[in-house]
């Protein structure tokens, strides 16, 4: 890429999932500069989208448009420097090889500093936990010389799991803790562009929330800890190198 900014790709399995779970950390590094793109594997047409399928006469096409109306606005408000839509269907989530090699081609493209995707389980949806082992499979493949040789491959970058919506059902156990309270407005805001989940809303500002509590107990507790009010947790799935401790 010509832009010498930093880069972060967002894995989403369907199209308001990347709100709820990351929308925090995508505003707050939008802000700092980065270039955020995020990939939606589908829109959720068919299993995220109940409050669209109860209205008499409604298609799969007409859900698919609302999705991506509602997604493109949400990722505005966050400040997303890109969308893309794979339309790949969901309920259940069907990744193939062709679609991998696109993904591949997106991921080498932004050369993403970071990367953010569901957890490793989820038993409610496994279109989730697919989407996640689709992103690790397919950065193992933008690192290897030999895929489209003469392109550039790959680094390292970390992948980073964002919370499920029920923790203790999925194995999820975050290492950090992103401080996302300059930015809540903003998360709040793409959030209400989620009108098909309505139902959600308040739950992810209870989860942020809660995860400010943590963050503050984290970051020094009763002691003196930094006095966040929203934040967002994420588990880290590769080993970080450092020169200090």
């Amino acid at each position: 890429m010509s832009d010498t900014k930093p880069t972060a790709l967002v894995i989403s399995a369907h199209s308001a999932d990347f709100v709820w779970r990351c929308g925090g950390a995508i505003a707050l590094h939008a802000a700092k500069g980065y270039n955020v793109s995020v990939v939606c594997l589908s829109y959720g047409e068919r299993g995220e989208s109940a409050k669209l399928w109860k209205n008499d006469g409604c298609t799969l096409e007409h859900v698919k448009t609302e999705r991506k109306r509602e997604a493109e606005n949400a990722a505005r408000a966050l400040g997303v420097h890109d969308i893309e839509f794979m339309d790949l269907g969901d309920y259940p989530l069907e990744v193939g090889r062709d679609a991998k090699f696109k993904l591949v081609d997106t991921i080498r493209k932004v050369q993403p500093k970071f990367m953010l995707s569901h957890s490793f389980v989820d038993n409610y949806n496994t279109d989730h936990s697919l989407a996640t082992r689709v992103a690790i499979e397919c950065r193992m493949i933008a690192q290897a010389w030999g895929h489209n040789p003469g392109e550039k491959v790959l680094g390292a970058p970390q992948l980073y799991l964002f919370e499920p919506h029920q923790t203790e059902q999925m194995e999820w156990k975050p290492d950090l803790f992103l401080d996302i309270t300059d930015v809540w407005d903003k998360k709040w805001a793409a959030i209400q562009c989620m009108e098909g989940q309505e139902h959600l809303w308040h739950y992810y500002e209870n989860v942020a929330e809660n995860r400010a509590n943590h963050f503050r107990r984290n970051s020094g507790g009763q002691a003196g800890g930094r006095a966040a009010k929203y934040a967002e947790g994420f588990q880290s799935v590769y080993p970080r190198t450092v020169d200090e401790l």
